[in-house]
């Protein structure tokens, strides 16, 4: 395994590996000799404040490698028009690497926004969680420490650049808070909240070389993607004009990044008011295997955005009439499913005002708790079209249509401040505890000037971020489970799509099952379990007939109890769409059964996985669930396709497991058997496979 054998050469460089045993060494700020140091043993960040703040090292402490080369401004705004470098420092002979001794010949920039002094930070949430439902072990705020530098220019606009480090992970986050102190407004038109001049990854003569994988940069403000990558919005890769010594002919190497918003915010300040950024996240690659990397990135989310973690076990009900939905919270309470959402489809109007409605809403919700059931519903926002003064005006015809879903509401028009104040309306009312938002902000901008909430095209992407963030924030601090298939986890959403699509699910019914495990073996690279959604058609969604569809439940069991075993055998959950959860004593025993086994096994099933073979149709496909920190180390699901049994010696990396010399391995619930670990942390199963089966393999400490 090329990420255990990595991690081995790691070792010696920072102590125990961190994706294994929590380092010792906490994060402290310190400050001698005239710079000031935020470090936590894996990463280490550097300023000099004299003659002006700026950033003179960056180190990953695992590998002992810089992560930047040279020296850059610790941020840059433009107001009013005027693009000003805040801190930072000039005349660097070399763009290629940064001595030490260079350190001291650095001057302050003439038209730089000047540092006056800095001071220690305690970490503070981004926004309150209200923890309702079962999610793992996780601090909220983080364990770590922060560091805050306040730079005036001098009339009347402060500016203070935040950072915070956390505990057992290479990984920070800064953002900027620019306030207004003097007599006049100030326009604030552009910021980059993060500039560094990075080291390369390669060495690309004769084209612009990829993006450094070193380094995994993300903001909050994403948006229109299911993972970090599509939903990026902020970090961007350009070439560095002072860098004239790369060896790209044309000087284009993208080795400097920037997180900045693409338009705006183009936010007038009032005197007395504050404008605070989005928050970038930094995380130091310590391989460049793609395992150990997804580890990372996924430890990251379960540390800034630890709601993510709860994974309650869910259906999609069809009809949202008071006997149909008390029907199936009466199934999910027997089987022990954990949530109801009202569907697409299902008749649910999350904008229906009227008492009656609420009223029945709310009692639906109070039956649903006493069965300890949770209940919520659908609500659809941008891809859809309201009216010619509501939607998104397109920049360039002046007229609505165009937009990333073709026609999509503006959220701060005034039909879009009342869809919020209708959805504040409907959760502060019936006691909902979950919102599927389909179609959230996908990033559209508007030209529109008669729009209450924002000025025009500049600032209508920032406003319209700012009101998705607080609702879902909103949300966050009442309990409240958000469905969002959108990047919005830094913001408080819980759960997105796993990666699939839709009319996949209208296939027949043995084609679903290994297009879905594909689905969830290439979504968990860099997602949890939980934080991804599948889909189980118990009824036909959008066609595919009698073929495609698991109704009724009793006469393909064997269906349906696939599909059971492969979400919940992966840790994941899927939208298990219909009227019903089972039509007989058979199928509600199956469902049972594999909700009890999930349950079972719950803490190591909603743990990492590690990929051991991807489904192809043609042999064996499956996972390994690893946490060294459960009492169940191991848990591997492996699948057969084929229409006889196979046999096969099944190779297990249990490195990140954290046992190194013996595990005490159990197939299916059988008597245990203790395997010694070969050097590489492996141990080899001899498995036998049933035809168009599966089984599960668990591993425990000796």
């Amino acid at each position: 395994m090329r990420a255990a054998l990595a991690a081995l050469t790691l070792l010696t460089a920072a102590g125990a590996d961190y994706l294994v045993r929590p380092p010792a060494e906490k994060t402290a700020l310190t400050a001698e000799g005239g710079e000031v140091t935020l470090g936590n043993g894996l990463l280490r960040r550097t300023w000099l404040v004299k003659p002006d703040c700026a950033t003179v090292g960056y180190d990953n402490l695992i590998t002992g490698e810089a992560l930047i080369r040279g020296v850059k401004p610790e941020a840059r705004l433009t107001l009013d028009g005027v693009e000003r470098a805040v801190g930072g420092l000039e005349g660097q002979p070399d763009y290629a690497y940064l001595r030490r001794d260079w350190i001291g010949l650095l001057a302050a920039g003439p038209g730089a926004i000047h540092c006056t002094g800095y001071e220690p930070a305690e970490i503070r949430p981004t926004m309150e969680w209200k923890r309702v439902r079962h999610a793992p072990a996780a601090a909220w705020p983080p364990k770590g420490a922060g560091v805050v530098f306040h730079y005036d220019s001098g009339d009347g606009i402060r500016v203070d650049v935040h950072y915070e480090m956390y505990d057992g992970i290479p990984a920070l986050s800064k953002w900027l808070v620019v306030s207004n102190s003097g007599a006049r407004a100030v326009r604030v038109n552009r910021f980059a909240s993060e500039i560094l001049a990075v080291v390369e990854q390669d060495s690309a003569v004769d084209a612009a070389t990829p993006p450094p994988a070193a380094l995994h940069v993300e903001s909050d403000y994403s948006f229109h993607g299911m993972d970090a990558r599509t939903a990026n919005r902020t970090t961007v890769w350009l070439p560095d004009p002072d860098y004239a010594t790369q060896v790209n002919y044309e000087r284009k190497s993208p080795v400097l990044l920037e997180s900045r918003p693409p338009l705006g915010p183009n936010v007038l300040l009032q005197p007395g008011a504050k404008l605070e950024t989005f928050r970038t996240y930094e995380l130091a690659f310590d391989s460049t295997d793609r395992e150990r990397n997804g580890l990372a990135q996924r430890r990251l989310y379960r540390t800034v955005a630890p709601w993510a973690l709860e994974n309650p076990i869910l259906m999609h009900v069809r009809q949202s009439d008071p006997e149909t939905v008390k029907r199936a919270i009466d199934q999910c309470a027997e089987v022990g499913f954990e949530m109801v959402i009202l569907s697409f489809g299902s008749r649910f109007n999350a904008e229906n005002e009227d008492p009656a409605y609420l009223a029945q809403l709310k009692a639906l919700a109070g039956y649903g708790r006493l069965k300890g059931v949770e209940l919520g519903g659908y609500s659809l926002l941008a891809s859809r079209k309201i009216s010619e003064e509501t939607d998104v005006i397109h920049p360039r015809t002046g007229k609505p249509g165009g937009a990333i879903f073709g026609n999509s509401p503006c959220l701060v028009s005034r039909w879009g401040e009342e869809y919020f104040r209708k959805l504040y309306k409907l959760f502060e009312t019936t006691g909902f505890a979950v919102l599927e938002h389909d179609g959230s902000y996908p990033g559209d901008v508007c030209a529109s000037t008669r729009h209450p909430g924002h000025e025009g095209l500049e600032d209508s992407q920032w406003r319209q971020w700012e009101k998705i963030r607080d609702f879902y924030r909103w949300c966050r601090g009442r309990g409240i489970y958000l469905n969002v298939p959108d990047w919005y986890f830094l913001n408080g959403s819980s759960k997105t799509g796993m990666g699939y699509r839709e009319t996949n699910w209208s296939l027949p019914r043995e084609r679903q099952f290994i297009l879905a495990r594909q689905n969830i073996y290439d979504g968990t690279w860099t997602k949890t379990p939980s934080m991804g959604w599948m889909f189980v058609p118990l009824t036909q969604y959008h066609g595919g007939g009698e073929a495609a569809t698991l109704e009724p439940l009793k006469d393909h069991l064997d269906a349906y109890e696939q599909h059971l075993a492969q979400n919940l055998g992966f840790g994941v959950q899927a939208c298990y769409r219909g009227p019903r959860l089972f039509d007989s004593k058979e199928t509600k025993a199956v469902v049972k059964r594999w909700v009890d086994f999930y349950k079972q096994h719950r803490e190591i099933l909603e743990s990492d996985v590690i990929h051991l073979r991807r489904p192809d149709g043609r042999d064996w496909d499956g996972l390994l669930h690893v946490n060294p920190r459960a009492k169940e180390r191991g848990l591997a699901f492996l699948f057969n396709p084929l229409a006889k049994p196979v046999q096969r010696k099944v190779r297990l990396p249990l490195y990140y497991t954290g046992l190194t010399d013996t595990a005490s391995v159990s197939v299916n619930g059988c008597r245990a058997q203790t395997q010694r670990l070969g050097r590489d942390y492996a141990i080899e199963t001899a498995v036998t496979i049933p035809a168009n089966g599966r089984i599960y393999i668990v591993v425990q400490a000796k």
